[in-house]
C-alpha cells in the first residue's frame, strides 16, 4: 500500500508544481524554478542607503522563501546592479535580462524621513518585456524596513501567481532553549525569534487567533496542571481562560475556529480526554462521549468540520466529525499509528504524522478519504505538520540533526532540488503553528 501511495505522490507532485505557476519539472526530472533578478534599490538620499540595502535583502529572501523562485546572481547582471529611478516609465533592456536567464526583473527605490520609509517598486516580465506590476508605492516606519521587504515579496508572488506569498507571516513553536519548554514566536523564515512565555514550566500547543492578534496555549503554570491561557500582542488583555471551571478539570489543548469566536478544546472532566467546544469564556460543550482518548482537533477552513485523533479502534487514527460532534467518520486506514492532523487552508487535504517502523513521516489524505500520500519522508522522524496560509508550504519538526528543530518544505514534498529548510538551531524545537497573514 505504501508503494502505491508513493507512486501517486510522484504524480501529484508534478501536478502541484505546474499549478503553482512558477515551478516546472524539466525533461530530466529536475525541478526548474523561474528566475527573478532583483536590482539593488536606489537610495534617494544618503540616509536611505542602509535601509535600501536591508529592503533588497529582505525582498530577495522573501521570494526565495516562497520556494517558487530562484534569484539570478548579481554577478551575472549585464546591466547595472542598482535600479534606475522609477520616476518615469521606462522599459529595461529586456534582452540583456533574458540573456542571463531571468524571467522577471524587480526594480525599486527608497527614500526616508525620520517618520517614514517610502518605497516604489516595479516588476517586469522580461520575456514579454511588459510590466507585471506598474510602479507601486509602499510606506512604513524606518525600523520596519525588513518586514516591508518581505511584504513586498509576498505582493510580487501574488502578482505572478494569483496568491500572495507568506514571507511576512509568523510561526509559533515550543522551545527548550531557555530552560523549561516555553512558547516562542519567529518570522516564518526563522528571523526574530523571541519568547512568548517565560514561566519556567511546561508551555505548549500554541494556536493562533485568526486575526493574528495572539495565541491560545497550554501551560502548567496554574497549580501545576494543564490549563489554557491566551497571550495577546502588546496592549491587549491576556490571561487564564475558563476560570469558572472546577480545579478538577484538565484543559490540554485549545484550537481557534476560523471565525476566532470558538475553541475546540481537548479536556478532561472525568479522567478521559475528550473534545469540547466553547466560545471564549463560555461553557464547554462536549463533542466526543466515549471511554477512548480523543485529542488533536483541527478545524476545516469553513468551520463546519473537525478532524481529530482517537484510539477507539485500539491505536491512534484520524477521524472527521461535524462541528457539533455528529457524523463521525474514520479517515486513515494505512498504518497503525496516525496523529497530529492539520487541515489545509483550501480544505483539500489533511496532513498528519504516521509511524513507519520506528520513525514518523508526514503524509496527507483527502477529507473524504482515499489513499494516504507521503509528503515528508526521512530516516529521522518528521512530526507536527502545520500549513502556511497560502497552502504552498508545510512547517514541521524533525530530528534529522539529532535534536528536534523546525523545518519548512513545499506542500508537494522535499527533493534534491527543493530541500526542506531548517529554521531553528538552538534547544529542542517542536509543535510549529503557522500564523495567519498579518495586517500591513
Amino acid at each position: 500500500m505504501r508503494w502505491f501511495a508513493f507512486g501517486a505522490a510522484l504524480a501529484f507532485s508534478s501536478v502541484a508544481f505546474a499549478q503553482a505557476g512558477a515551478v516546472v519539472v524539466g525533461p530530466s526530472g529536475r525541478i526548474e524554478l523561474e528566475k527573478v533578478a532583483v536590482q539593488r534599490f536606489l537610495a534617494r538620499s544618503p540616509e536611505a542607503q542602509s535601509l535600501a540595502t536591508e529592503l533588497h535583502a529582505a525582498l530577495g529572501g522573501g521570494l526565495e522563501f516562497s520556494m517558487l523562485y530562484a534569484l539570478t546572481p548579481e554577478g551575472a547582471f549585464l546591466d547595472p546592479a542598482t535600479s534606475p529611478s522609477l520616476d518615469s516609465v521606462r522599459a529595461p533592456n529586456c534582452q540583456n535580462w533574458k540573456q542571463i536567464g531571468a524571467d522577471y526583473l524587480v526594480q525599486g527605490m527608497a527614500d526616508v524621513t525620520p517618520e517614514a520609509l517610502r518605497v516604489t517598486y516595479r516588476v517586469w516580465d522580461v520575456v514579454r518585456c511588459t510590466a507585471k506590476v506598474a510602479s507601486k508605492q509602499r510606506t512604513s516606519r524606518p525600523e520596519n524596513a525588513r518586514r516591508l521587504g518581505k511584504s513586498i515579496a509576498d505582493e510580487i508572488v501574488g502578482a505572478l501567481t494569483g496568491v500572495p506569498g507568506v514571507a511576512d507571516t509568523e510561526l509559533a513553536y515550543v522551545s527548550s532553549r531557555i530552560g523549561a519548554k516555553e512558547v516562542f514566536v519567529m518570522d516564518a523564515n526563522g528571523d526574530n525569534q523571541r519568547p512568548v512565555t517565560r514561566w519556567s514550566t511546561i508551555s505548549t500547543f500554541p494556536s493562533w487567533a485568526p486575526d493574528s492578534t495572539g495565541l491560545v496555549l497550554t501551560s502548567y503554570r496554574y497549580r501545576n496542571r494543564p490549563w489554557l491561557f491566551v497571550m495577546k500582542r502588546q496592549n491587549l488583555p491576556s490571561g487564564r481562560l475558563f476560570q469558572s471551571l472546577p480545579d478538577s478539570t484538565r484543559l490540554y489543548r485549545g484550537v481557534y475556529d476560523p471565525s476566532g469566536t470558538k475553541l475546540a478544546i481537548v479536556g478532561s472532566v472525568d479522567g478521559v480526554s475528550e473534545i469540547f467546544t466553547a466560545t471564549n469564556g463560555g461553557a464547554l460543550k462536549r463533542l466526543t462521549k466515549d471511554r477512548y482518548i480523543d485529542v488533536g482537533p483541527t478545524w476545516s477552513p469553513d468551520g463546519r468540520r473537525i478532524a481529530f485523533v482517537s484510539d477507539r479502534t485500539g491505536a491512534p487514527q484520524i477521524y472527521v466529525m461535524s462541528a457539533d460532534g455528529g457524523d463521525v467518520k474514520r479517515l486513515t486506514y494505512d498504518g497503525s499509528y496516525n496523529t497530529s492532523p492539520a487541515w489545509s487552508p483550501d480544505g483539500e487535504w489533511i496532513a498528519f504524522e504516521t509511524r513507519i517502523n520506528s520513525q514518523f513521516d508526514i503524509w496527507k489524505i483527502r477529507p473524504e478519504g482515499g489513499p494516504s500520500i507521503p509528503v515528508i519522508s526521512h530516516p529521522r522522524s518528521d512530526e507536527h505538520p502545520s500549513w502556511s496560509p497560502d497552502g504552498r508550504l508545510i512547517a514541521f519538526s524533525s530530528t534529522r540533526y539529532g535534536r528536534p528543530d523546525i523545518y519548512v518544505a513545499s506542500n508537494a514534498g522535499e527533493s534534491r532540488d527543493l530541500p526542506a529548510r531548517r529554521i531553528t538551531t538552538r534547544g529542542d524545537n517542536t509543535n510549529p503553528a503557522w500564523g495567519p497573514r498579518r495586517g500591513k
